[in-house]
């Protein structure tokens, strides 16, 4: 299984490829699956920001679209390897595939641990639990 700063890592080559003309803040994650498959995204905003999309979403979709539904942890890392933390709207949506996600940071490059019903304590989903 990947180690969390090898996840990192991979979130840090995401990051690359975000397109943040408007905010200057390049974000970049990697979500790992329970099959330990990594998917990457990459923040990309739009002149219309309401259309601007985060990294964790990018990585979720890509997962969900490519067949997976389990996932353990999600790295993200910003610009300058500050802490970041997924927004409301990334929570929201990623709790309603994995409540008990994992998310992995960096703080100085310090990695940082916190769960995602930390973040999200009154989550909610109409998915019933099989």
């Amino acid at each position: 299984m990947i180690s969390d700063r090898e996840l990192i890592e991979q979130a840090k080559k995401a990051r690359e490829y975000a397109y943040a003309p408007y905010s200057k803040f390049s974000v970049g994650a990697a979500l790992l699956t329970e099959n330990g498959k990594v998917f990457l995204g990459c923040n990309i905003e739009n002149s219309s920001f309401g259309l601007s999309i985060c990294a964790e979403r990018v990585a979720l979709f890509k997962a969900i679209s490519s067949g997976e539904k389990v996932f353990l942890k999600l790295a993200v890392v910003g610009s300058q390897n500050t802490k970041i933390l997924p927004c409301g709207a990334c929570r929201q949506v990623l709790f309603e595939f994995a409540p008990d996600l994992i998310i992995v940071s960096l703080n100085h490059d310090k990695v940082r641990y916190c769960s995602l019903k930390e973040l999200l304590p009154e989550g909610f989903s109409l998915r019933k639990e099989k």
